[in-house]
């Protein structure tokens, strides 16, 4: 069941404003919004977490060189 209230619009200086119901309240502290023909659609936007930002990255194309190159193995280090 979509859930709806009527809910009044009113100026706050000399921007139109709306009083958010607390059934409605986002868990957010910003939020993007965008026009539609004729709605308006209030999406939050949220922090990303570690591993869904890296999941955006492209992978490196690049070789790492070889950091051990030169060292003798470890199995021969004597501490």
């Amino acid at each position: 069941m979509e859930m709806k209230r009527h809910v009044r619009l009113f100026r706050n200086g000399r921007n139109q404003a709306i009083r958010i119901p607390r059934e409605f309240e986002l868990d957010a502290d910003t939020a993007i919004i965008r026009r539609e023909d004729d709605r308006l659609v209030i999406e939050p936007v949220r922090k990303k977490g570690l591993l869904a930002t890296l999941a955006t990255l492209s992978d490196i194309e690049e070789d790492f060189p070889d950091i051990d190159y030169g060292l003798p193995p470890l199995d021969d280090v004597k501490i």
